[in-house]
């Protein structure tokens, strides 16, 4: 469907890739305006003021909200849009951009990514649930988890290079995790390095670890990586760019509506995003999301 809106929230994180957010959001907001488009300028000075602006225009009923930063305000956006028919707009100006790489956005010129919101088109797409916090793109619950979590911790590189050295670090500590996954009721108990739950295919600036996750057909994917060698698990690890680790014999992969995933000192996260520690249960919402697409 495409209809180009009338009245948009623009929610900017300025600090989102060290000041790409604010940045980008200079060369956007004219042009919206230009296009003839009611632009509210929004920007939260903390997460919980950002979501309150959020949730606040989305309750006014903007035809669109579109976010400046990167997957983490595209993660905040979607639980005040979740379910209402508001689409959701992405600017990509974080680190990850990896909803971005889902909607084909141009993840590296802000003035298309404005072409894109004023072009109106939208897409329908599936959200995932946990502890009751949707999510886009692939919760990590294992070594890709722990990366998550340090990489975080790190000021220092930027970009897809924070995430390769935060891996390197996390392999001279790791040890394989002994979980119990309930599959659409199937009970599963396993050690694996790591355990996966994709809504889209990948997560971490383009690692590809839920490759073949489609986006719309109301299920999750779900990626175990057995216990490998630290040696392996490096080899392999740049074939996740490529989503070639799908032929290494470690690798095993369902698709569910619903997933219960526990294990010992696993703290889940998604979208880059904290979520709590295991157990958690997961549910596909299908059709939850509308989205801008080019």
């Amino acid at each position: 469907m495409t209809s180009r809106p009338r009245e948009i929230a623009l929610l900017t994180n300025p600090l989102a890739g060290k000041g790409r957010g604010r940045r980008a959001a200079s060369v956007v907001l004219p042009l919206l305006r230009a296009g003839g488009v009611a632009v509210r300028n929004l920007a939260g000075r903390d997460a919980d003021e950002a979501q309150a602006l959020a949730v606040a225009a989305v309750a006014d009923g903007v035809d669109a909200l579109v976010v400046c930063g990167g997957d983490g305000l595209v993660h905040l956006a979607a639980q005040a849009l979740a379910g209402t028919g508001i689409p959701l707009g992405v600017v990509p100006a974080g680190t990850g951009n990896d909803v971005a790489r889902y909607l084909g956005v141009d993840r590296h010129d802000p003035a298309a990514a404005a072409g894109v919101v004023l072009g109106g088109r939208t897409r329908t797409l599936d959200l995932a649930t946990a502890n009751g916090i949707h999510f886009v793109t692939v919760l990590a619950a294992g070594f890709d988890a722990k990366v998550n979590e340090r990489a975080n911790r790190m000021r220092w590189p930027s970009g897809q290079m924070r995430y390769n050295i935060a891996t390197v670090a996390e392999l001279g500590v790791f040890r394989p995790i002994s979980y119990t996954l309930e599959l659409d009721g199937r009970v599963e108990r396993t050690d694996a390095m790591l355990v996966a739950v994709g809504n889209g295919p990948s997560f971490g600036g383009g690692l590809r670890i839920t490759e073949g996750a489609l986006l719309d057909d109301g299920l999750l994917d779900v990626v175990i990586i057995k216990p490998i060698s630290k040696p392996d698990l490096v080899r392999t690890y740049p074939k996740l760019f490529k989503g070639t680790h799908i032929h290494h014999p470690a690798y095993r992969h369902h698709r569910v509506k619903r997933v219960t995933i526990a294990a010992s000192g696993v703290v889940a996260y998604a979208d880059g995003e904290r979520m709590g520690a295991l157990p958690m249960t997961v549910e596909a919402l299908p059709g939850a999301l509308e989205v801008l697409v080019p």
